[in-house]
């Protein structure tokens, strides 16, 4: 099995998970992590002068979740100076690399496989997928008990969507009391809905009772919360969005309208950067016994 890898960029779990795989006796070179003040006394661990350092020390490349913070470079904000994806990918060209990160966009992969490089996105590994929605869960509630002023318990709260989230989410809120109604658009999530004691919203239905709400939190990677649907929320509602860009929700239209909205992204690295670490430790673990 590999005990050797070399980490760019990312977020405080990847600090973390540097320091997980330390204390497993993997040695660990780094780049883009030079801001960190926890790697500075970290055995096992060895900062690298340059891409082209990092990329020589080991077959195993492994960047951020979520890989880019715009379409050039990589998320790295421990780093001192930005870091072009194209940089690390010239790097890695034809030379046997494998590299992991999370949310690979099809542009950069497709690159990667130019460069005949090995590419395995983290975020669509099933494990890693499930949980995380732990937490991102977790962090949801957190946001809604911070940003409202009644209690979750009794709160009427509305999900759109009914997949690993909001089923996770579901479960948690009802446990603490929530009115917990779940959105979905299949005849089949809606008996599932039922089948769990939910209140079910198929998405036909969804204009007509909007207004109900105290809470909303939205897992649909798709634009369902427009400007017509918005106003059909009352003023008091509160508005999570989980999804990714470009969100579910009209950001410009609520804004307009008055509406609180957070816009709650990458809730795992925010909310438990050490737990996340954990999760990408277990992952990488599997994919390393794979290869």
């Amino acid at each position: 099995m590999y005990k050797t890898v070399s980490i760019i960029g990312g977020d405080l779990r990847i600090v973390n998970l540097i320091e997980l795989l330390a204390k497993d006796d993997f040695l660990v070179y780094t780049y883009g992590l030079e801001n960190s003040e926890d790697l500075i006394e970290c055995e096992n661990v060895k900062k690298c002068a340059s891409i082209t350092e990092l990329v020589g020390s080991s077959e195993i490349i492994i960047g951020p979740q979520p890989m880019m913070n715009d379409q050039e470079n990589i998320s790295a904000p421990f780093a001192e100076e930005k870091i072009p994806i194209d940089e690390l990918i010239s790097e890695m060209s034809n030379k046997n690399k494998i590299f992991l990160a999370g949310k690979i966009s099809e542009t950069v992969e497709e690159k990667l496989k130019e460069g005949n490089i090995k590419s395995i996105d983290l975020l669509k590994r099933e494990e890693l997928v499930v949980l995380n929605t732990i937490a991102t869960a977790e962090g949801t509630i957190q946001l809604a008990m911070e940003n409202t002023q009644k209690t979750i318990h009794g709160s009427n709260i509305l999900i759109m969507g009914f997949g690993r989230v909001g089923k996770v989410l579901a479960k948690m809120l009802d446990g603490i009391g929530a009115k917990v109604s779940c959105e979905a658009r299949k005849n089949s999530d809606i008996a599932w809905i039922k089948a769990y004691g939910y209140n079910p919203i198929h998405l036909s239905e969804l204009d007509t009772v909007l207004g109900d709400y105290d809470i909303i939190i939205n897992t649909i990677p798709f634009q369902i919360l427009d400007e017509n649907r918005l106003k059909y929320v009352k003023k008091e509602c509160t508005i999570l969005d989980l999804s990714s860009t470009p969100g579910g929700v009209d950001r410009n239209a609520a804004r307009r309208m008055g509406l609180k909205l957070i816009w709650a992204l990458s809730l795992p690295g925010k909310v438990a950067p050490m737990t996340s670490a954990e999760f990408i430790k277990e992952t990488l673990h599997h994919i390393l016994k794979e290869l």
